[in-house]
């Protein structure tokens, strides 16, 4: 029975440089030494422009001569990227999946749908967002695996983003929120100083051959809250009076982030390495979320995973979210580093948000 592969990916990041010195003076909090102190992020990147004060700065209102300027725009090239590398014509998908909580508009799969129009797909291509975060990607990837696996679907699409930066405001990233009754408040200027904007994509293909494509994989659900956004849902619309600045932004539990990664990745990665022992010491390259570097670091001495083999660019990206195993994984294959149809075997993982957690061993 054919195995699902990896069969192309792409990425897209912005050239939009963002210094800490830039991010402190814009959220004032914590200095630009002690963000790269507790964080090890040195500049993240944006799409959109940002004053003094903290403030998202949009492109004009017809934005044709500005591109990429939405999410949809990062995530198009992303796709055309993996469609190119592997061959594929957007005609053959049957279906995209679009990991993003930052979507150019909330409701009616609207970037899903606009990747669907602008590549031409078939009227029966599926075409969804998924709202999710950090633990998004192989969460989503298992299931489309799955499904692929049941002989419905033979290509299958799976992008994912982050657009952090039209989300930029002073009042909004310094408010405070209560995570929950009788816990200490958390600020939201850690988040503003840790995500960047990027998007990434991997095409599925139903085709390979015993012992190549996902040699295992896996997902699950646990319920802890390590990053909260309260406002934008029908319990509180900005105009029902029932949201503070905070609850518009994308607020990092950081105490808890730190607790749960490194159990929820160490059960990511033994979880998909249980069945294939053997294979644990070929893993030529890890592709973690990063929620930051030193928390990255922390983890991987832990684990006991060569530097070298676990790739990164959260210092100079930012945390990308859902998107960053995905860019990851693309700028090794342009760079060389493993290479699609060498065999190299390569395991990617992630948890985050709420908590969505995946993995995948792949034969690439």
């Amino acid at each position: 029975m054919p195995t699902v592969r990896f069969a192309g990916a792409g990425a897209y990041v912005p050239s939009r440089v963002i210094t800490n010195e830039r991010i402190a003076k814009a959220f004032p909090g914590w200095s630009a030494e002690r963000i790269l102190e507790k964080t090890g992020i040195v500049e993240r990147r944006y799409l959109w422009e940002m004053d003094e004060k903290g403030t998202a700065i949009p492109p004009p209102e017809n934005d044709l001569p500005i591109y990429p300027a939405s999410n949809t725009d990062m995530c198009e090239i992303a796709l055309r990227k993996a469609l190119g590398q592997s061959g594929v014509n957007p005609s053959e998908l049957d279906a995209i999946f679009l990991v993003t909580c930052t979507p150019d508009e909330l409701n009616f799969n609207h970037d899903a749908m606009q990747l669907h129009r602008r590549l031409g797909c078939r009227t029966d291509t599926f075409a969804l967002v998924v709202d999710d975060g950090c633990g998004g990607t192989p969460y989503i990837i298992d299931m489309a695996a799955k499904m692929m696996e049941g002989g419905r679907f033979k290509t299958v699409a799976v992008v994912a983003s982050t657009l952090t930066s039209p989300h930029m405001n002073r009042e909004v990233y310094t408010d405070e929120i209560l995570p929950e009754p009788g816990h200490k408040p958390l600020n939201a200027f850690l988040s503003a100083y840790v995500f960047g904007d990027g998007a990434g994509a991997v095409i599925l293909r139903a085709d390979g051959e015993e012992g190549t494509g996902i040699l295992s994989t896996l997902s699950g659900n646990t319920h802890e809250e390590l990053v909260i956004r309260r406002g934008g849902g029908g319990m509180k619309l900005p105009y029902q009076g029932r949201v503070r600045p905070g609850d518009m932004a994308f607020v990092v539990n950081g105490q808890k982030v730190a607790e749960s990664y490194p159990l929820y990745m160490s059960q990511c990665i033994n979880g998909v390495l249980e069945k294939h022992p053997k294979l644990r010491s070929e893993v030529k390259r890890y592709y973690f979320h990063q929620p930051n570097r030193r928390l990255m670091e922390f983890f991987m001495q832990k684990a006991g995973l060569p530097a070298e083999r676990v790739a990164m660019n959260v210092h100079r990206y930012g945390n990308t979210s859902a998107a960053g195993m995905l860019i990851l994984l693309a700028e090794d294959i342009e760079s060389g580093q493993v290479r699609l149809g060498s065999g190299d075997l390569v395991l990617v993982a992630a948890v985050g948000a709420s908590v969505h957690y995946g993995a995948q061993l792949v034969r690439l």
